[in-house]
């Protein structure tokens, strides 16, 4: 590394940017991130406790610090739903016309047995009718006792309404059956099959009003025979049974089920628990003991376990920064301060969506601009830093938005907040126009739709088609918010912290932009003179891992002051007399240095942004303009009078270069016009030529204040000599005693 050796004239800048620099501010800041993480998740990890007793009289209004489950609440709104549930019902396929069937086949048997009398056949059937009846019954309900198709509970219920419904069928029936002759048994099996057959497919808790039914469905039937239709009609309504019974384990069943899909009631967070000036009562204290927010004893584990887990974060950010110091990239304290503020942002927009997320509508926590924080950081410092800071982001939301109560973190959101925050850097981080932001943000909306998607799809139970829904609409209007904000956002940051970004760069580098119109307009040589150092600049910078994009930018404009007096500049004397050689030295080198100090002003006046300002005043330095040194000397070696200026006085007043920006484009600056002196110059005149240049600067310690290595300067001069052998045009070659000298003084 260069030693550093500020000068007493610059004294000031170092002081001014001392603090971004300094290694305490630094610790600091990091206490100040550390801080940030541990506020933001202490309400969701270390809950506030309280000092109550029962019958006391609250002195403040107690309010809930989370979002906490109501127990006595929940089980009462439980109980609401269980009573609401209706009785259970079961059907039972009693298939009741085939034993009207089977009955109807033994009458038919019977009666055309001629050697029984019809007596005997009355009472034959008095006998066998209703225990075939019975007997139909009870095997039945056997059957399915042993194979167990239903409960007992319900085996014993129907047995318990069928015998309550039993129908006895009257003794003239009997006598009534044996008058039947064979086709009329035959047609009144037809029909009561049929009937009873129709009427079982109906769902039936009481057999006593099918039964009511009998008459006109007999009536109505094909049945001519007076006899045949009432021995029809008793037949029926004998074997018609329930067939629907109340099932109290599956009313029991659906009771629990109601209950378990009863929501919890939750205290959303900052609602009012005991009101100031009330007394606290046995329910109101029970709630806050049930959640742990009471101070019953001393426990500072929660506190400790949160504490080290936000220092875990913050230790991630700070190997990060510290690995990146050491690849030659370190950050400044400003940067740090912006990291923090962008946190800060994230987070209080993570705790707005949960002020609108409850327990019903757990959904809302889409609606979180989740890759806002990553956006903003690749845009505004690093890709790199992007990605980490994208981890922790997600592990926040994750904490921040969880509605679990007995877990630290919510997955879904955690894994939701990663992708989108991934798809959005891989959409932003290559950015030019502001545009580019408004595409990543589709992006992130898709993406973050798909990944709610997926979620629902591996956790399907807990959610119905119109959650589905509202999730999906939530994370699309996330993704949409994320982007108004990141555009509101930007310009805010730069403006505040001086930040350039590359699409604020890409603007400034617009030909269109006044100030460029103007350059392009009055000083063409000195617009052709700027955008060859932006080629050579920016190809450097990027050699060396700076930024080469504000190179080529603050090229652009770094000689805008020369439009103040055009003619004054050789690159701007075509077919002119040189004025400076009809005025005084000491003028010329007055007009000469004031072109940076009236670019600065004049790129004040359009509100250019600091490090493209900080380009223009340093591109020089403190370099000595040896032309009008030796001039000056000479005039007044001739007029026989001492001099009564030093070399301090043709010095540039700085200051030297703050940063690698800067020191790039002032070597490009005098690289690109001394090679335009050269007349058909070989790779050797340029290669000694760049050398020669940064040695010069070298020892004239025009590098002590920038972070500027040896090698780094090395790569500087193999890339500029491999950029400048395509970029030639005709200069003036001065004497080679006075040809870097009045390079430098002129070619400015």
């Amino acid at each position: 590394m260069i030693s550093k050796e500020p000068s007493q004239r610059n004294s000031f800048y170092s002081r001014l940017a001392g603090w971004k620099s300094s290694r305490g501010t630094r610790y600091i800041l990091f206490v100040v991130l550390l801080v940030l993480f541990y506020g933001s998740l202490a309400p969701n990890l270390v809950p506030q406790r309280f000092d109550i007793q029962v019958g006391a009289v609250s002195e403040k209004d107690i309010v809930a610090p989370m979002q906490i489950p109501n127990n006595k609440a929940t089980l009462q709104a439980q109980e609401t739903a269980a009573e609401k549930v209706e009785a259970v019902y079961t059907i039972v396929s009693m298939h009741r016309d085939t034993v009207m069937s089977q009955m109807l086949e033994r009458i038919e048997s019977l009666n055309q047995d001629d050697q029984i009398s019809s007596s005997d056949k009355a009472q034959i059937y008095s006998q066998e009718i209703p225990q075939r009846i019975r007997n139909s019954v009870s095997n039945f309900i056997r059957n399915h006792r042993e194979s167990g198709n239903y409960s007992a509970q319900l085996m014993d219920e129907m047995q318990k309404t069928i015998s309550n419904q039993t129908y006895s069928i009257p003794e003239e029936t009997f006598l009534k059956i044996p008058r039947l002759s064979t086709e009329e048994v035959q047609q009144l099996s037809q029909v009561a099959t049929s009937i009873v057959s129709r009427l079982m497919s109906d769902q039936i808790t009481d057999a006593q009003a099918a039964r009511a039914r009998v008459a006109e469905l007999v009536s109505t039937s094909s049945l001519n025979s007076r006899t045949a239709r009432e021995v029809a009609q008793e037949l029926i309504r004998a074997t018609l049974t329930a067939n629907k019974f109340y099932d109290e384990e599956a009313t029991k069943a659906a009771k629990v089920e109601a209950r378990e899909n009863t929501p919890v009631v939750y205290v959303k967070q900052g609602d009012i628990i005991v009101p100031a000036g009330q007394v606290i009562t046995q329910e109101m204290y029970t709630l806050l003991d049930e959640n742990n927010l009471l101070k019953n004893e001393v426990n500072y584990w929660p506190q400790l376990g949160l504490l080290l887990f936000a220092f875990l974060l913050v230790l991630g950010i700070y190997v990060f920064f510290r690995q990146n110091a050491q690849r030659g990239m370190p950050y400044n304290n400003s940067q740090l301060l912006m990291l923090i503020l962008i946190f800060a942002i994230s987070i209080v927009s993570f705790h707005l969506v949960r002020i609108l997320q409850t327990g019903n509508f757990p959904y809302f926590g889409y609606l979180v601009p989740a890759a806002l924080g990553a956006m903003l950081i690749t845009v505004l410092l690093d890709i790199h830093l992007a990605y980490v800071c994208s981890v922790i982001l997600s592990i926040l939301v994750s904490v921040i938005l969880n509605m679990r109560q007995n877990e630290i973190f919510d997955y879904q959101f955690g894994m939701f907040t990663l992708v989108v925050s991934l798809t959005a850097i891989h959409c932003i981080h290559r950015a030019s126009q502001r545009s580019t932001i408004l595409k990543a943000g589709i992006m992130t909306c898709l993406f973050g739709a798909l990944t709610v998607l997926a979620l629902v799809l591996l956790n399907d139970e807990s959610w119905t088609r119109m959650t589905v829904m509202y999730a999906l609409g939530f994370a699309f209007i996330g993704g949409l918010l994320t982007t108004v904000l990141v555009l509101g956002l930007m310009p805010f940051f730069e403006t505040t912290f001086g930040i350039l970004s590359a699409l604020k760069l890409v603007e400034l580098s617009n030909p269109n932009h006044p100030l460029l119109r103007k350059l392009l307009i009055e000083t063409p040589g000195t617009y052709h003179h700027s955008v060859m150092v932006g080629n050579l600049s920016e190809a450097a910078a990027e050699a060396i891992g700076a930024n080469g994009l504000l190179c080529r930018v603050g090229s652009y404009y770094h000689d805008i002051g020369k439009t103040k007096r055009p003619g004054y500049f050789i690159e701007n004397q075509n077919h002119m007399e040189n004025p400076h050689d009809s005025i005084d030295p000491k003028l010329s080198k007055s007009i000469i240095i004031a072109h940076a100090r009236d670019g600065v002003e004049m790129q004040k006046e359009y509100k250019l942004p600091k490090p493209i300002r900080d380009i223009a005043e340093q591109h020089h330095g403190t370099t000595f303009l040896h032309f009008f040194y030796h001039k000056a000397l000479k005039l007044a070696e001739e007029h026989g009078v001492e001099p009564d200026f030093t070399e301090d006085d043709f010095r540039y007043p700085g200051p030297k270069a703050q940063t690698k920006e800067a020191a790039v484009v002032g070597i490009a600056d005098s690289v690109e016009a001394a090679v335009r002196s050269l007349n058909k110059p070989t790779v050797e005149q340029v290669e000694t030529m760049i050398e020669k240049i940064i040695k010069g600067r070298l020892d004239d310690h025009q590098f002590n204040e920038c972070d500027l290595t040896m090698k780094e300067l090395d790569v500087i001069a193999q890339t500029l000599k491999e950029a400048v052998m395509g970029i030639f045009h005709s200069r003036i070659e001065y004497p080679e005693d006075i040809k870097k000298p009045e390079i430098k003084e002129k070619k400015v």
